[in-house]
């Protein structure tokens, strides 16, 4: 006989919350944070049909496949400096902001 697992089913809203949820440290939550703030702006780049994935890659020493993994959304694997080698294959930069975290 199956046992049934009972699933739990949490809404959060920020960063913060989901990182409470997986209890996550706050620097696990940070780099999440993060990432998926590049990850996404730099998706809404490579969709924008500006260079070619091929081209992309080629400039940012990495695959293709890796390229387009990224422009859906996919970075299970791909490092930060990657990320960051991809944003300025395209001709962008990151701007950086630091600012005091909430308690």
């Amino acid at each position: 006989m199956a046992t049934s697992k009972s699933r739990k089913f949490v809404k959060v809203r920020t960063a913060d919350e989901l990182g409470r949820a997986l209890d996550l440290s706050s620097s696990d939550t940070a780099e999440m944070e993060f990432r998926s703030d590049l990850t996404v702006s730099l998706a809404k780049i490579i969709q924008s049909g500006r260079f070619t994935h091929a081209d992309i890659a080629k400039r940012a020493g990495t695959s293709r496949t890796r390229v387009t993994a990224i422009a859906n959304g996919n970075t299970r694997g791909v490092s930060t400096d990657v990320l960051i080698r991809v944003l300025a294959a395209t001709g962008h930069r990151a701007e950086l902001r630091v600012k005091k975290s909430a308690a």
